[in-house]
């Protein structure tokens, strides 16, 4: 089994023909976010998705923090998964799996310290996947992601081996760090952004770099098992 990687803060078909074409298993499309990088319209989210190829996953981020918004959100935009970037109430994600229950549902968990690790247990019913990123929620302008900053990848490692979904990994991703950070991490994915683009744009080279050391760091340990190709 492979480490999937997604690439997000996709701007056009473009850019998603580029990242699919370079071996991305999914792109992230980012709707409207109090902060950081990559903001698209609904309408423009609405276009790339509908043209992405299967087997590879559109992606929308929301912000939004009720179920009935993440569903709303979800709908104008025709997604087929949604990554939900704030932590949500537990009884809203239970909402949510309700009202969309087709749509694969990502949670994102910001690794401010080891007290993201009691957030495993009452999000696990409502969705089929974490993701691990280096937000602030708390800050006085809230972020949300796409902040380029590494967090402690030992906490990361902590909450994969605790988790029964799979989890990717994200936050300040690079091709100088992910291969440390597979090995270290160990997770079922990658998601990145600022790390493979160059004046705000998905730089093709750096992305096949990218994309090399992934391939290069699978070569010497074995992934945890599956659990996610029910995404796919």
């Amino acid at each position: 089994m492979r480490t999937r990687v997604k690439v997000c803060c996709i701007a056009s078909q473009e850019e998603a023909r580029l990242a699919i074409g370079l071996g991305a298993d999914a792109v992230g499309l980012v709707g409207a976010m109090p902060s950081g990088p990559g903001v698209i319209d609904d309408a423009t989210a609405g276009e790339i998705a509908a043209w992405v190829p299967p087997p590879v996953s559109a992606v929308l981020l929301t912000a939004e923090t009720t179920a009935e918004g993440i569903a709303a959100h979800v709908n104008r935009v025709g997604a087929l998964a949604v990554q939900i970037v704030t932590q949500i109430d537990p009884a809203e994600s239970a909402e949510l799996a309700r009202l969309i229950p087709r749509i694969r549902r990502i949670q994102v968990i910001h690794v401010e310290g080891p007290a993201c690790l009691s957030l495993i247990g009452p999000y696990t019913p409502h969705v089929h996947a974490f993701l691990l990123d280096s937000g602030r929620p708390s800050a006085e302008v809230q972020e949300l992601g796409g902040t380029g900053r590494v967090h402690n990848w030992g906490i990361s490692r902590t909450f994969v081996d605790r988790s029964s979904l799979p989890v990717f990994l994200a936050g300040g991703l690079t091709a100088e760090n992910v291969g440390t950070a597979i090995n270290r991490v160990r997770p079922y994915g990658l998601d990145l952004c600022s790390g493979v683009r160059t004046d705000g744009q998905l730089d093709a080279e750096k992305l096949a770099r990218f994309m090399a050391v992934v391939g290069a760091s699978e070569r010497f340990f074995t992934p945890l098992p599956s659990r996610f190709e029910h995404l796919r």
